[in-house]
């Protein structure tokens, strides 16, 4: 690699990933530059993966991924001290959009300096935010019935927190395996989403009684991002409750049963933050609970791979093989 230039995933073609050298990013003022570690791969990678019409080929250098951590190796004018008290050496988690390389830049107010516990430990701090953002908007209180569907890697953080909380969860999602990551993590009943009815008549079941017949769910959170999960979640929600939409629906237009959000009275919550300073918070929460303790993620990395195998990544982010949960994308050209 010569002096100033650095590796990069190119998102080429629809299915194609190509590894370019480019020039190395220099930050600008309020800036810093981060040697990456490692980024995690987003479900939300895989229509751009698998082509969208309104998408232009080939992307931007790095261009998928925003769940890196690493080390801040260069700043730009005005960083050191003040707000964002960054200095060179430091490792952080940050909130920027062209991770899959071996360097980002970004702005100083969207880095958290990671604290000693987490040494060593991956920190793909984009995902983990984003769960603790969805968890707030949720208002989940003690006592409540809290449905979540697909439990993928956001969906397991939501199962922890709501049940950290004192509600009951119910998880539901279509694999075994997930499944038993939910009750890892909390899930008080666990169904298989197979069958549409049944799984509506076995959450009649189990709020019904002493919550007055067929009471339904409190909180329902849809992790899924596709039609019928959506349907479902129409129907788990109870009178008065808070459906919170957390799948990132992304590949077209969806349908909604109005008239039955309409007789039940629910709010509906889209729960992705786009306002940096709630992102922000919600990284700092994820920092926090992670470094005591409250909160272990690393049954949820399941794949790691070096930069020269993210469509590999990509692959088993959609196709899930057994145990699969999230990947990770390392900067050392080893994977591990």
């Amino acid at each position: 690699m010569a002096q100033g230039t650095m590796q990069a995933a190119i998102l080429a073609a629809p299915g194609q990933i190509a590894l370019a050298e480019v020039p190395l990013p220099q930050p600008a003022a309020g800036e810093v530059r981060i040697r990456l570690e490692g980024c995690g791969v987003c479900a939300s990678n895989l229509e751009p993966w698998a082509g969208l019409e309104w998408m232009s080929y080939p992307g931007d250098p790095g261009g998928l991924g925003h769940e890196g951590w690493g080390t801040v190796d260069a700043l730009g004018a005005g960083v050191s001290g003040g707000v964002s008290a960054l200095a060179v050496g430091d490792r952080v988690a940050a909130l920027s959009f062209r991770s899959f390389a071996q360097y980002d830049v970004v702005r100083a107010d969207m880095a958290v300096k990671l604290p000693p516990e987490l040494d060593g430990q991956p920190f793909p701090g984009e995902p983990l935010a984003c769960a603790f953002n969805i968890f707030r908007r949720s208002d989940i209180r003690a006592g409540q019935s809290v449905a979540i569907i697909g439990i993928g890697f956001l969906g397991a953080v939501l199962t922890r927190l709501a049940s950290e909380a004192g509600a009951r969860v119910i998880a539901i999602s279509r694999r075994e395996e997930s499944l038993a990551l939910a009750r890892h993590y909390g899930a008080a009943e666990t169904i298989p989403m197979h069958d549409h009815w049944a799984i509506i008549e076995r959450v009649k079941q189990l709020t019904g009684p002493g919550q007055g017949e067929g009471a339904m769910c409190e909180r329902v959170i849809e992790c899924v991002g596709k039609q019928w999960p959506l349907d479902l979640a129409g129907e788990l929600i109870g009178f008065g409750g808070r459906l919170v939409v957390a799948g990132y629906h992304q590949d077209g237009p969806r349908q909604v049963n109005m008239q039955n959000w309409n007789w039940k009275g629910i709010d509906v919550i889209n729960a992705h933050e786009r306002d940096p300073a709630v992102q922000m918070q919600g990284l700092r929460e994820a920092v926090e609970a992670v470094a005591s303790g409250r909160l272990d993620p690393a049954p949820l990395y399941t794949g790691r791979y070096p930069l020269a195998q993210l469509a590999d990544a990509l692959d088993a982010t959609r196709d899930k093989p057994g145990g699969f949960v999230k990947a990770l994308v390392t900067m050392d050209g080893t994977g591990e």
